[in-house]
């Protein structure tokens, strides 16, 4: 446990795939105690799973690898720590290749600790003999359904572990699925020297994790109000300001882009939330509604008067598995009676593909109008609307993989076998890819247990 009063705690990545300019800006410009990273959504982990299956050191997010060779040695210089779920389900591999890093760079005494316990996949069948049903929470079916086809499955762990892993000196700490909000957490308990029961405080900094846990989001990033966002190209990512009592100021560094006022960070508190008076984790349960959130200056908006309550005795489980095939393409459709041509050629299709025995139900079948008002139907242009250019959009999906690929051929004729004005086309046949479909269900915590393990280059 440290004794500082305030902590800066930043959050550099809101996804797999979000700017690595982002991480690297905010080392750089200005002071930090803490870096984290979000990497994982819902289906991210089987990605991982299938990417180790066919290299058994993959599995792990490669970016964030590419980051810290970049940053390694103002982090080192600076004394911030990083904290990642970049791990997925190989943390193993991703601190291998992290030591490498530090090896290039002639870097000794570098800490990374692994937290592991959230890969259950290899336990299922032993925790549904013990009476684990894993059932769907949207349909209330049994995983005995899917279970033939489960390729990955994975608890939200906490940030206790996290905590643990700091208290043991690591520089770099590498999960794979916990919450968003625990990465930010893990270092106020750490710093802080808070409980298991301190639920009001657990509760403040759950919700500091969930304003900051998609990056730029907070920072007027996907704002509804994007005219008055400054220098959106160089926007700032968020900061917590972290204090003992549980309250915290949301900000960004000087002289950077974007905007942190009461608007941004509430618009961000509603995201995902769920019952705002019960925001459901495995460290506490969060009242939204119970915080006071008020402008404390320019672009530093300060957070107090969280409440919390017990969590609940069930830890949510993503799981995820085989769902069939997909397949998918387009064309771009211009000149006049554009949005009458693409649809002549979407029947096309489906025509083409009945006449040779691969036809498709309304279930198993898509097609869309990109520019005649599909976002947001009804409103852009009225019933006369007639675009000069659609993008037409289509796709199939089912079980058989050989009729799902029967669907590609059939786009690119349509160039000359169709109406006038079918151009665009580009990106070759689409062919037949894997559907992963997500199963959530719970477990009993009972059966989590959780490891904590310290490295150094």
């Amino acid at each position: 446990m440290g004794t500082k009063e305030k902590v800066l705690i930043a959050n550099g990545q809101g996804f797999w795939g979000d700017s690595i300019l982002g991480p690297i800006r905010l080392v750089n410009e200005g002071p930090l105690d803490y870096l984290t990273l979000d990497y994982l959504a819902e289906v991210t982990l089987s990605i991982m799973q299938k990417l180790r299956s066919r290299d058994p050191k993959m599995g792990y997010a490669t970016d964030f690898v590419k980051l810290i060779d970049r940053v390694l040695p103002q982090l080192m210089e600076k004394d911030i720590k990083v904290i990642a779920n970049a791990g997925g389900v190989n943390p193993h591999a991703c601190k291998d290749a992290l030591l490498e890093v530090a090896a290039k760079h002639g870097i000794k005494g570098l800490k990374i600790a692994i937290v592991e316990g959230d890969d259950i996949l290899d336990d299922l069948d032993n925790l549904m003999a013990k009476g684990e049903a894993f059932a769907n929470m949207d349909t209330g079916a049994p995983l005995t359904d899917v279970r033939d086809t489960v390729s990955s499955a994975n608890i939200y762990l906490g940030a206790f572990p996290i905590a643990e892993a700091l208290d043991a000196g690591a520089q770099i700490v590498l999960t794979g699925r916990g919450t968003d909000p625990g990465l930010v957490l893990g270092p106020m308990i750490h710093e802080f020297g808070w409980k298991k029961d301190d639920f009001d405080l657990l509760a403040a900094g759950t919700i500091a994790g969930h304003m900051v846990e998609c990056g730029a989001q907070c920072t007027g990033g996907n704002y509804t109000d994007w005219r008055r966002i400054p220098d959106m190209a160089m926007i700032g990512y968020p900061i917590v300001e972290a204090k003992p009592d549980g309250s915290f100021t949301i900000t960004k560094h000087e002289n950077t882009g974007g905007l942190i006022d009461v608007s941004t960070i509430t618009h961000q508190l509603c995201y995902e939330m769920g019952d705002p008076e019960n925001y459901l984790g495995p460290d506490c349960c969060a009242d939204f509604t119970s915080v006071k959130i008020e402008q404390d200056g320019k672009d530093r908006v300060r957070v107090s008067g969280a409440v919390g309550s017990p969590p609940p005795e069930t830890l949510k489980v993503s799981i995820s598995y085989h769902e069939g095939w997909k397949a998918s393409g387009q064309l771009t459709i211009c000149g006049p009676d554009a949005l009458d041509k693409a649809k002549l050629c979407a029947q096309i299709v489906w025509d083409r593909l009945a006449f040779d025995g691969a036809d498709y139900s309304a279930e198993e079948r898509f097609e869309e109008f990109v520019g005649s008002g599909v976002c947001h139907e009804g409103i852009a242009g009225g019933t006369n609307y007639d675009p000069v250019e659609v993008v037409l959009r289509m796709g199939v999906r089912g079980p058989d993989r050989k009729k799902v690929d029967r669907f590609g051929p059939e786009l690119v004729p349509l160039v000359t076998s169709g109406p006038p004005g079918v151009t665009g086309f580009a990106g070759g046949r689409p062919k037949a890819t894997e559907v992963i479909g997500f199963w959530p269900a719970l477990l009993h915590h009972k059966y989590v247990s959780t490891n904590v393990e310290v490295f150094e280059s």
